[in-house]
């Protein structure tokens, strides 16, 4: 018999992933990669009226107004610390808000962007390999050391060549912990509360970047099952 699901902890933080099905890409085109954004942020929230593709639909001001109330009424399944989409996988690191949060906002969340995923592309069936992975984050220096994982992600697997290209690479939430957009999604306290010093947490990311891309080269060598990259 199949070992029971042991629930995830509301007040925890997790380092969660899931990829697409046989590792298809999931992320084709700049169009994928922002609407996936925009359902991630839109799902987190837990008092929702209608599904994104419906909310999508309503004017600006309509929909100012529903995030104006939305943000004002702070009862969310999780909390964004940190996330990253990649062509064929995703990383999010989350804090449960709410018991079963966790699970309820990854349903929301891959199931909208599989039905848009699918109409765009005119296919059925599911996108995403199973259920997503999770770990649990137990203490500080895991907790920086997989936000720098998730962020140094597209350079370290080759998706951006340089490093400048990374600081760049707009489907993670990086250049809003580098304050090169305007967006505020995450909650990034959690993470830059451990860096005293202006730039040391950019410091902190990009001085393994080179380690990492070297390992990460040598798990595609070894033609190891990339299960957490």
């Amino acid at each position: 018999m199949p070992g029971r699901e042991i629930p995830l902890i509301t007040g925890e933080i997790y380092h969660i992933i899931n990829r697409g099905v046989a590792s298809m890409k999931i992320f084709l085109n700049d169009l994928h990669y922002r609407h996936a954004q925009k359902t991630a942020f839109y799902y987190q929230h837990k008092t929702l009226e209608q599904r994104y593709s419906y909310f999508s639909r309503l004017p600006q001001s309509a929909k100012s107004d529903v995030l104006l109330k939305l943000n004002q009424a702070k009862e969310f399944y999780v909390e964004i610390i940190a996330y990253c989409l990649m062509p064929n996988h995703f990383h999010f690191l989350l804090k449960q808000t709410a018991d079963n949060g966790i699970s309820n906002y990854m349903s929301k969340f891959t199931n909208s962007y599989t039905r848009y995923f699918n109409i765009k592309n005119k296919r059925i069936g599911p996108i995403f390999q199973g259920k997503f992975k999770s770990v649990r984050i137990e203490f500080e220096q895991q907790l920086l050391h997989v936000s720098r994982y998730i962020h140094l992600n597209p350079y370290s697997s080759g998706v951006v060549k340089s490093i400048n290209d990374l600081k760049k690479y707009s489907y993670s939430s990086l250049p809003e912990y580098l304050n090169l957009t305007g967006n505020s999604y995450c909650q990034k306290d959690i993470i830059l509360s451990y860096f005293r010093k202006p730039g040391a947490c950019e410091d902190f990311v990009f001085s393994q970047a080179d380690h990492q891309r070297s390992l990460s080269i040598i798990k595609h060598l070894l033609l190891e099952n990339l299960e957490t990259e």
